[in-house]
């Protein structure tokens, strides 16, 4: 259904559906009009609240909407109902009850989508070397004496020091406050926990328990990235992960991409501190989740760490980005830095869990990079390394034991399914896997959820509760590799019009040509403009890597390592057909996984890892892409599939990259519809 400019605009994030509708249409019939994912079993009758929505007001320039309050209808008695027998997050509506009367920007959270978002940010098996800064020590202390007019604090840094060796130890007032009643439960004994600052310097006790604690502490490691958000609780005194977790980024609200939520900040007075705001409540969320799913009282998280780029990073730490938008993006803080929780407004902790937040790099290259390093190691690699943090915003790092570089490269969303037009986030009926025939041009596929290809037996009803939704990064990434190895597109990622003739995966839209991967309730296919968008996310990946190698004096490299929890899914050799990379053997290219969170996972296990890394990203040289002369030449050159010049010699031994020649422009040649000249 199509309405004209007069009815107001709305757009919903984070899927990024608008259109316009009529005053007075209900958020949920909106929503249901243009396919977004918002969730409702009662029909519509303000029971259920599943279909929860947050209304978002002020300018946001990337949606070319300003929403103003009033946009929607008054809290009415169904809403307030709900609230008062169950309650009702504050500034939540319900999609049901809420009516459209002014152009509004509707974020649709987590909980409220049919299909709950997949964050493949899991935690690996990675073995890590056990030497937390937090640490449980378990004392006799003397008891007090009328001829000792020592205090009990005094008796316990006494006890500390003699059977442990813990000099000069401090103490917060919350600590006093229950050292007494902890003494005397007791009988004299206590188990104290101990955070030791950074380089293992002065000592602080942060928690204290009567007698023997037989329980156990815990720290939860953050990888806060510019779409999701991971948190992976371990026990301190094992160093088991015993719960994961993850949801949106719920700044996407306010941009999809960095630069997006540094102009939102500049043109927003409290911009900076709503998203500030947002990722805090994420992060206490999340904590929540693992510590029910850890069965764990939330008093026992004792440490956190805290890894992400420099955008997320500042907003992180309540530091508006605004100078991180423009050269020479000047960093506020960038060190290693350690903080009380309760300064982050981080609730669902014990409220004297201590805080470390990795180092960034430089402006453009934050924690997340130095964490991605620390977990890999590149600085102990004989061997030229490449590693690609494969996300909104790409963050390379290149050498080995001897030099070290590193760049940011900015790829936008485009590969995490955003920009494209049947593209989506991870989640169960997602395209993951394809497979298209050089001679027919049919395509098969796999989508997450199902182990099976479309095109065998039972498929259609083991996807029956699914269905076949869209496309997912890595089945975008493998669909334009796998149609430049079909010959469906050419070197320069033209779509071959000339193929409408022999197959009906290849239709006309307008001037330009689509390839349809999937007809059934939604129609899924790759169009042009998806290609191109690609393109330019791929081409700048590849130019950051390549100003690297030139910076470097290298023509090629011995290994790449693909981090980040969307380069765990991506195929080494469609990555090459792309041109993500550069030419490596394929045995060569690995995944990380999410090598950043395995990163805050080492630094939250092990304090000496912390001195490490901050020493090492001193040693690191940074490359500006954003500068330098020769990155737009590399990006031109990038745009084709694989390269316009790059030969891929050992690409082209597992693989059969067609060299026809370009396609006509539409309209012009084989193909194309034919112009009719006209005489002068």
């Amino acid at each position: 259904m199509t309405y004209g400019p007069a009815n107001p605009l709305v757009v919903f994030t984070p899927s990024g559906k608008r259109g316009r509708f009529p005053v007075g249409t209900p958020v949920l019939q909106a929503a249901r009009e243009l396919g977004v994912d918002l969730d409702s079993v009662c029909g519509g009758r303000g029971i259920c609240s599943r279909c929860q929505i947050t209304p978002s007001y002020g300018e946001f320039s990337k949606h070319g909407v300003v929403a103003e309050e009033g946009a929607l209808s008054e809290w009415n008695s169904v809403e307030q109902r709900y609230k008062d027998k169950r309650g009702l997050k504050e500034g939540r509506r319900l999609g049901c009850q809420a009516k459209i009367e002014g152009n509004i920007v509707i974020d649709v959270p987590a909980e409220s989508q049919v299909h709950k978002q997949v964050v493949r940010k899991d935690a690996d098996d990675r073995v890590i070397e056990l030497d937390p800064a937090t640490q449980l020590f378990y004392v006799e202390v003397r008891e007090p004496d009328m001829h000792d007019p020592s205090s009990d604090l005094e008796r316990l840094k006494e006890a500390l020091k003699e059977q442990w060796e813990l000099d000069d130890l401090i103490a917060d007032l919350r600590i006093m406050q229950g050292l007494q009643r902890a003494l005397r439960d007791g009988k004299w004994c206590v188990t104290c926990a101990v955070h030791f600052g950074r380089r293992r310097q002065r000592g602080r006790i942060v928690s204290v328990w009567p007698g023997f604690y037989e329980g156990t502490i815990y720290g939860a490691a953050f990888d806060i990235g510019s779409t999701t958000v991971a948190c992976h609780l371990s026990d301190l005194r094992t160093g088991k992960t015993v719960a994961s977790a993850g949801l949106m980024n719920p700044q996407i609200r306010f941009g999809e991409d960095l630069m997006s939520r540094v102009s939102y900040s500049m043109m927003n007075p409290e911009g900076a501190a709503q998203m500030t705001t947002a990722v805090r409540e994420a992060i206490n969320v999340l904590l929540g989740q693992v510590a029910a799913q850890g069965l764990i009282d939330i008093e026992d998280i004792l440490e956190c760490t805290f890894v992400g780029n420099p955008v997320m990073h500042h907003l992180l730490l309540g530091i508006d980005p605004v100078e991180l938008g423009g050269a020479p993006f000047a960093l506020a803080a960038g060190e290693g830095m350690v903080f009380w929780a309760s300064e982050l407004d981080i609730t669902n902790a014990n409220p004297d869990a201590r805080v470390y937040t990795l180092p960034c790099i430089a402006g453009h290259v934050g924690a997340d990079a130095a964490a991605v390093v620390l977990a890999e190691e590149p600085y102990k690699s004989e061997e030229i390394v490449l590693i690609v943090d494969v996300g909104t915003n790409a963050e390379i790092v290149l050498g080995n034991k001897d030099k070290l570089l590193a760049c940011s490269s900015p790829t936008g969303p485009a590969f995490e399914g955003a920009q494209i037009s049947c593209g989506q986030r991870a989640a169960p009926g997602a395209i993951e896997r394809i497979r298209i025939d050089p001679d027919t041009k049919e395509a098969r596929f796999k989508v997450i959820g199902c182990d099976l290809w479309s095109d065998d037996p039972g498929f259609e009803a083991a996807t029956a509760s699914t269905g076949v939704t869209g496309i997912a990064g890595s089945g975008i990434i493998e669909a334009i590799a796998e149609m430049r190895l079909a010959d469906v597109i050419d070197i320069d990622g033209v779509v071959r019009g000339n193929l409408c003739e022999k197959t009906n995966r290849v239709f006309s839209e307008g001037r330009t040509f689509s390839y349809l991967i999937h007809e059934g309730a939604q129609r899924i296919m790759v169009t042009q403009n998806d290609v191109r968008a690609i393109q330019l996310a791929k081409a700048a990946l590849y130019a950051g890597c390549q100003l690297l190698m030139d910076e470097m004096g290298i023509e090629q490299v011995d290994r790449v390592t693909l981090a980040g929890a969307f380069g765990a899914h991506i195929s080494p050799m469609h990555a090459m057909v792309l041109g993500m990379i550069p030419d490596c053997t394929v045995e060569n290219v690995r995944s990380a996984g999410n090598a950043a969170g395995t990163g805050a996972r080492i630094a939250l296990l092990n304090a000496a890892k912390r001195s490490e890394i901050e020493q090492i990203v001193t040693q690191i040289e940074k490359v500006e892409t954003a500068i330098a002369p020769k990155f737009q030449d590399h990006f031109i050159e990038a745009m084709a599939i694989p390269h316009k010049t790059a030969p891929y010699p050992r690409l082209r031994k597992i693989a059969r990259i067609p060299d026809t020649a370009p396609s006509p422009p539409p309209g012009t040649g084989e193909g194309g519809r034919r112009r009719r000249r006209t005489r002068a």
